[in-house]
């Protein structure tokens, strides 16, 4: 059983997080607040938002990390994420971008035993500047050729000048120097505050500003209690060294016996991408490490913003956070389905779950027989919705 991680921000972040004033997106994702960003990463929000940047034109980084979705897929008719070129999805819904800068750089923590941190739900990317360069290059994704292709196209766009005011006048003259310059900016822009609001209403309430109702509170138990939820335990909800807001994730890899997903539409792509056609299984870390040991591993994610960012799992297997914290709950209570290819939905009518789609390496220690009630799972349920950003205090009255 792994232990509470107590999760030390990088420094970078610290600084943005607070110096920033708090901006809500009212005022706009593009627009609103650049006055208070450092000119990096005005430049990075530009990138970010930039639709011109795939080939064909049409998706930018905010097409899979919507603000409006806590900077997750805002499509949730698809599972899984899909590219620019029509018929093209990822196998794996994309995680939220929000709060990714607090991240460590991948790496082996030999006291705990486990791999940590890192960029992707795999951790392919050790930082994020690396994790900003990828999905332009990938073809399930903004799918261009090469990085001559994405520099030429920030050499015509309309910030090609800040980009020279940021880096020096020759910036976008060669082109790996140029399309590393690419990331870096990216990487800026989600150091700041206007991705990492740390304006949930368990921020206001650990700030000693707002109350949490009756459920919330029940909820926030046993989200705690080791006997209970101990969701706590890779999802820390206790503030940092330094009153640093709590991220709620340890950063740390886990196969929670995620069934496959029948709806995945990577099963049907041309043997191209997908060779295995529906007898792919996604082996997370273990295929980046090429280490059977942490076959069916991901990242931890960061539970904030995680009432508005589904569907949830890396494949978009559940559509609903309840159906995630029951699954939670009584994944090895429930009989298996006789099908490997049963949907969330047909499950929960059944009273069945799918066999994982890895099954060795299940993390059975700290989920799967909870013992929950079904008041008590929808009581984690409401107190997971005081983790959306732009929570306002009421107002007072006299």
């Amino acid at each position: 059983m792994k232990r509470a991680r107590s999760v030390i921000f990088p420094i970078a972040a610290v600084a943005c997080m607070v110096s920033l004033p708090a901006l809500g997106w009212a005022e706009g994702p593009v627009l609103g607040g650049q006055r208070f960003l450092p000119l990096k990463a005005q430049l990075g929000q530009k990138l970010f938002f930039d639709s011109d940047l795939s080939t064909p034109p049409g998706q930018s980084c905010s097409s899979c990390h919507d603000p409006n979705a806590g900077f997750s897929d805002p499509d949730p008719r698809t599972p899984t994420s899909k590219g620019v070129i029509p018929g093209r999805f990822g196998s794996r819904n994309a995680p939220t971008a929000a709060y990714s800068a607090f991240a460590p750089a991948f790496h082996y923590d030999p006291a705990e035993g486990l791999f940590v941190g890192g960029q992707f739900l795999d951790g392919r990317a050790a930082t994020l500047e690396d994790q900003a360069g990828m999905p332009f290059l990938n073809p399930l994704e903004m799918a261009n050729p090469d990085k001559a292709t994405v520099v030429r196209k920030v050499r015509q766009a309309h910030y090609a000048d800040l980009f020279r005011a940021v880096y020096g006048p020759k910036a976008l003259a060669e082109v790996d120097r140029a399309y590393d310059r690419i990331a870096d900016a990216i990487a800026a822009f989600e150091n700041t505050r206007l991705m990492n609001r740390f304006s949930a209403k368990y921020d206001a309430y650990l700030a000693g500003k707002a109350e949490l109702t009756p459920a919330e509170a029940n909820g926030l138990r046993l989200f705690e209690d080791p006997a209970k939820g101990n969701c706590a335990a890779c999802h820390p909800s206790a503030p940092g060294p330094g009153r640093t807001p709590p991220l709620f994730t340890d950063y740390t890899y886990d196969n929670l016996g995620v069934p496959r997903n029948p709806a995945n539409p990577f099963y049907g792509l041309p043997a191209e991408f997908n060779p295995e056609q529906r007898e792919f299984v996604d082996r997370g870390l273990g295929a980046v490490l090429a280490r059977s040991s942490e076959d069916g591993k991901f990242k931890v994610p960061t539970l904030r913003n995680v009432a508005v960012s589904g569907p949830y799992m890396h494949n978009g297997y559940f559509a609903s956070l309840r159906a995630v914290v029951a699954f939670y709950n009584d994944r090895d209570v429930r009989p298996a389905c006789k099908s490997r290819f049963v949907g969330e939905a047909e499950a929960l009518r059944r009273g069945c779950w799918p066999r994982p789609e890895v099954t060795h390496n299940v993390n059975r220690d700290e989920l799967g027989q909870l013992g929950l009630t079904d008041q008590e799972v929808d009581d984690i349920v409401v107190f997971l919705q005081t983790l959306t950003d732009g929570y306002r205090l009421p107002p007072v009255t006299e």
